[in-house]
């Protein structure tokens, strides 16, 4: 991978690796601008008569000022707010054609495509298309945006498979999409650490919650956590508090909070802030805590996507960081998808317990730093002096500053599912200034 000068060929710099963002800019030549600009003036002639012979003057006249706006904007400055809904135009597209990617710029059948975490990632590639399509339709019939704005979007599933040739998955299990489109498979069990799969136990559902206040006492006294898995958000609340009353400092993760103070939950747990977490389906993904050494699975036996094979694995995983690591599954019958949990992770277990025993191997619990990644997040916030977003909402009508909460929202989110804190931070106060705004 080389840096070059795009008149000369000149390489600046050979560089390992490089991460590259989605593009929210687009650099285009004065006559495509000029060219842009007839057909979105074509374009929003021919919307306006549509709206006004089906009686939706409201939706015109919101559409008009807007999009004569934007124009304006592009003619004087080559750029616009949301820009990437012209784009189009920008591009030259015809209507409905799928929009160009970084794929695109790859020889075909000479790149490898690595999908992280693919039994989500390769279901969030096919969902996107359809999300990002309900949102837009939206603002295309409240004359928020042109029904060209459809056509700046993800691509659909079918359009990705077509431009890749190769792929990894890598995935921890892998689900059905995998395993049907995988032409090799290849393990990858053994740790390092030599740190074992954790100990699965068998428990009656009878008596379960005094049985798992006594397990979490003995692990409280050892200076470790607990996670504790339920069906429902009410058990979740009612166990939360029952733990409460009895003394045992406890939080409940349920789906309202949102990705930034998930974080500060999950920090708050590792430095001990508070002993047990309790959640629904929250516990499946993305909780590498090398402190919990209990991970209580409650009515194990009630089958479904909670209960299914790949949660339940992944669900016991989380306990799979300390050399302590145990999982007690509280069960009245053994279901297919908790016989394939315990086999799978006994067969695990197995094959690490021989490599450490070939390699002198004595597991020890991973030790990984507590980096509080919500200060800088906070420091950021405080220190930004630049006119934000949200500056423009005070120009625009009431329903257009909602559409750009809409925006804003999703950006945020975004930013932060990309560990992107301070742009995250950055949009929330700019959000939260809009609201206020709005409120006036």
């Amino acid at each position: 991978i080389t840096t070059i000068d795009t008149l000369t060929g000149e390489i600046f710099e050979v560089l390992d690796e490089i991460t590259i963002y989605p593009a929210s800019h687009f650099v285009t030549p004065e006559d495509k601008i000029k060219r842009a600009i007839e057909t979105i003036s074509g374009e929003l002639e021919e919307r306006l008569r549509y709206l006004r012979a089906n009686d939706k003057l409201l939706e015109a006249q919101r559409l008009e000022q807007r999009t004569r706006y934007d124009l304006e904007m592009i003619a004087q400055m080559g750029f616009c707010t949301g820009i990437e809904n012209y784009s189009r135009h920008l591009d030259g597209r015809e209507a409905d054609t799928r929009p160009h990617t970084l794929l695109d710029y790859f020889p075909r059948g000479e790149f490898l495509v690595i999908v992280d975490e693919s039994h989500m990632t390769i279901p969030q590639i096919g969902g996107m298309y359809a999300g990002d399509r309900s949102r837009k339709e939206k603002l295309v019939e409240y004359g928020f945006r042109l029904p060209s704005a459809l056509d700046n979007r993800p691509l659909r599933f079918p359009e990705f498979e077509s431009l890749v040739d190769q792929i990894l998955f890598v995935s921890a299990p892998p689900s059905k999409y995998e395993a049907a489109n995988s032409k090799q498979v290849v393990e990858q069990i053994i740790r390092p650490t030599g740190l074992l799969d954790p100990e699965i136990i068998l428990r009656p559902v009878k008596g379960q919650i005094y049985d798992l206040y006594e397990e979490i006492n003995k692990v409280i006294a050892r200076e470790e956590r607990v996670l504790i898995t339920t069906l429902t958000k009410r058990m979740s609340e009612d166990l939360t508090e029952y733990l409460a009353e009895m003394g045992i400092r406890v939080r409940y993760l349920h789906s309202e909070i949102d990705t930034l103070e998930r974080l500060e939950i999950i920090r708050d747990l590792r430095l001990g802030e508070f002993d047990v977490l309790v959640g629904i389906n929250l516990l499946r993904e993305g909780l590498d805590l090398p402190e919990v050494a209990l991970v209580a699975i409650l009515d194990a036996d009630k089958e479904g996507f909670l209960r299914s094979e790949r949660s339940l694995v992944q669900t016991i995983g989380r306990a799979a960081r300390n050399v302590r690591g145990q999982v007690i599954m509280y069960a009245d019958k053994i279901t297919p998808s908790m016989n394939y949990a315990i086999t799978e992770t006994n067969r695990r277990r197995k094959l690490q317990m021989e490599f450490n025993e070939k390699h002198n191997i004595v597991p020890k619990t991973i030790v990984k730093a507590v980096r509080d990644v919500l200060r800088p997040v906070d420091m950021v916030s405080e220190s930004i002096k630049e006119e934000d977003r949200y500056q423009e909402g005070k120009k625009m009508t009431e329903g257009e500053s909602y559409a750009l909460l809409v925006e804003l929202e999703k950006e945020m989110m975004e930013a932060a599912d990309k560990l992107e804190f301070e742009l995250a931070a950055q949009i929330r106060d700019e959000i939260r200034a809009l609201e206020q705004e709005l409120k006036k």
